[in-house]
């Protein structure tokens, strides 16, 4: 009579949904970032768009200085025992250069430093745990254990860290690559404005212009070597020596300068701020210079934005379009603020003129994507997503939007499709295997999601949401020990969070410890005094144990708080059939099948209760509906011909009971089947 149902699946596996459009929002100015600026001077350099002077001599020396950074980069990730990423560095200028000798020398002095370092850990850990010991005791063999697997966890945990910087640096290089496109043909716009400038000077103006220029060359060199001051003096001198009366030559001159310390700018150090500074006063120069210039406005517009100052950076974006109507990145990055400012119907039409001027310029269709989300017009959004793939077929955080798309859409197949190509371009994506998983799981698919979630954990081995996902798997998978010590590792991490120490309590109970899981189930409700699905599960407890009162009581307090649930009204239904209390029973079984039409467990246990309550005749009819929907329920067939003899049908009992005997001959109550067909 009581079918405890115990729901730990659907819904239970948090999906954790990422806010979609970010990643093109923010700045990267970590270590990390350094990283990824001077990768892609390198590929600007190789894709001869880095150096601002057109003679091959500033090429070179810019090689060199790109050279120079990285390799005093790759010396400083050694001495602080990143060797893989030295040693990543390095390689790339050997790949560029197989020749180079103090790079072939750095690396050699690298994998030294890396063998020592190893080769001390290994002697330690030869100290700690020497192969052969004499015999101790079992308090000091388990503090050893304890010891070896903190060792182990912090191992895990360098790992991941790891495989997490490797995540940030291929996204970084993502948005380096789509905004490097971009800056070339600034560039390019640029270089086209001077020459035009040059072409109508007369040749002693041309010469103070090409001077001009070059200390502006020497200047942009500067910073992207890291030498303020030499930056500082190139440009005062190029400042100084601008042709008088030559304003539009004079403004382009002071874009690009503002333009090289926006490069170098952030929010989160003085130098970055005092290079915003500058960018912003040289912005503003120019526009007083010439205000018919689009750059300088664009400029002033993302030091406004990074400065938080909204409507202004809206401004300075909307006469930079103004002044550039086809300049696809000024509107791009004006929908970036109307974005961050939650104006999505604005950013919507920003993204969708960039679309339009550059069908296939990905940030945008991602960031329309995120917008037409956030808009709640999911079809759309998945359409944005998918020409972002379509073009570039390696944009995994595109592919991962998609999953999320359609998992909400119910389309597991489809989503699970989607997270998987995510991770092939990026198997260190943690949301990505997480998600997959949740959809894995929702699914039915458990062994696969078991699989997604461990490959989560060995990126983040202290993650609770993935402890406690991975409980809830191992669970539909019958190991109950198992689930319980991701539970409890979960709970370890968050021990206020309700729904986790609920889940501890379903393990606890899996495994038989009731006692157990009554407290875990107790603890949940004083975390949250709303929350049904710990008294549900105390109400089958004490149930099970005969304890009706106390059942009777959980289950009422849970049908206060939520009269729609199934899970509560099944299991009212079960202890008032108990207490033979059959209207009750009756009713609380029709509000469960309201919830769930066609469960078969539950239309049997209201036949049973009709029955219980004198109703026969409309048991009858429900236990038929659930033999015709489903010719192999035994049970069923068997309170089907039970119920014909109560009501004197002896013509259909007997008929009902001998198609039971003939089609499974060895169903567990024949005997009594046999009784009845001899007293008919």
């Amino acid at each position: 009579m009581n079918d405890k149902r115990v729901i730990i699946i659907g819904g239970a596996v948090l999906l954790l949904l990422i806010g979609v459009g970010v990643f093109l929002f923010l700045r990267f100015n970590n270590p990390e970032a350094r990283e990824a600026r001077l990768i892609a001077r390198q590929e600007r350099l190789a894709a001869g768009g880095a150096a601002s002077s057109s003679s091959t001599e500033t090429l070179l020396t810019e090689r060199e200085r790109i050279r120079e950074n990285t390799l005093s980069l790759a010396r400083e990730y050694m001495e602080r025992g990143e060797f893989q990423r030295a040693l990543d560095l390095i390689d790339r200028l050997l790949i560029d250069d197989p020749g180079d000798q103090g790079a072939r020398d750095l690396k050699e002095e690298i994998l030294v430093s890396q063998r020592h370092v190893q080769e001390t850990l290994i002697a330690e850990s030869q100290r700690l745990h020497p192969s052969t010991e004499p015999d101790i005791s079992p308090a000091e063999l388990a503090a050893q254990m304890a010891a070896r697997a903190a060792q182990e966890d912090q191992l895990r945990q360098i790992r991941a860290q790891e495989q997490a910087r490797v995540q940030a640096l291929a996204e970084a290089q993502a948005q380096e690559a789509a905004e490097r496109r971009a800056a070339q043909e600034a560039e390019a716009a640029r270089r086209r404005a001077q020459e035009e400038e040059l072409a109508r000077a007369s040749r002693e103006l041309r010469a103070q212009m090409d001077r001009v220029l070059d200390l502006l060359s020497q200047g942009q060199a500067a910073l992207s070597r890291g030498d303020r001051g030499g930056a500082e003096a190139a440009f005062a001198e190029a400042r100084d020596r601008l042709p008088p009366g030559e304003n539009r030559f004079a403004a382009q001159v002071l874009s690009e300068m503002a333009e090289a310390w926006y490069d170098v700018s952030d929010n989160n150090s003085a130098p970055g701020r005092e290079a915003a500074s500058r960018a912003a006063s040289l912005a503003r120069d120019a526009i007083n210079r010439d205000s018919s210039q689009a750059l300088p406005h664009f400029t002033l517009g993302k030091v406004l934005r990074d400065q938080g100052q909204v409507n202004g950076a809206i401004s300075s974006f909307q006469e930079a379009i103004r002044l550039d109507p086809q300049n696809h990145i000024y509107h791009h990055d004006l929908g970036r603020v109307y974005f961050s400012a939650g104006r999505f119907a604005e950013a919507r039409q920003s993204f969708e003129a960039s679309v339009s001027i550059r069908p296939n310029f990905e940030p945008a269709l991602y960031n329309l994507g995120g917008t037409l989300r956030a808009l709640n017009r999911q079809g759309e959004a998945l359409d944005a997503f998918r020409r972002a793939v379509a073009a570039r077929p390696d944009y995994a955080l595109a592919h991962r939007e998609i999953g999320r798309i359609l998992s909400g859409m119910g389309d597991n197949r489809g989503a699970i499709d989607a997270y998987t190509r995510a991770i092939q371009h990026n198997p260190n994506d943690l949301a990505s295997l997480q998600e997959l998983g949740a959809v894995q799981s929702v699914a039915g698919n458990h062994r696969a999601a078991e699989e997604a979630f461990g490959r989560a954990l060995i990126l983040a081995p202290n993650d609770g949401q993935t402890l406690y996902n991975m409980s809830v798997v191992q669970l539909a998978l019958e190991r109950n020990s198992e689930a319980l010590r991701f539970a409890q590792r979960a709970v370890e991490r968050e021990p206020q969070n309700a729904v986790w120490v609920f889940n501890l309590g379903v393990a606890h109970e899996a495994t038989g410890d009731l006692e157990g899981a009554i407290l875990a189930y107790a603890q949940s409700i004083r975390l949250d005094s709303r929350y049904v699905r710990p008294r549900v599960n105390l109400g089958s407890i004490n149930l099970a144990n005969g304890l009706i009162d106390q059942a009777l009581l959980f289950l009422t307090e849970a049908y206060q708080i939520d009269s729609s649930s199934f899970e509560v009204n099944n299991n009212l239904g079960a202890v008032y059939a108990r207490m033979e209390n059959w209207t009750a029973s009756v009713d609380h079984y029709q509000r469960a099948l309201r919830v769930e039409p066609a469960n078969e467990t539950v239309q049997l246990n209201l036949a049973r209760a009709l029955a219980g309550a004198g109703s026969l005749s409309q048991a009858r009819d429900i236990y038929r509906d659930v033999v015709r929907l489903s010719p192999g329920n035994w049970e069923a067939l068997f309170e089907l011909g039970k119920t014909h003899v109560s009501l004197g049908e002896h013509v259909q009992a007997r008929q009902t009971l001998e198609e039971l005997i003939l089609r499974n001959p060895s169903f567990s109550a024949r005997a009594e089947v046999e009784r009845i067909l001899a007293g008919i």
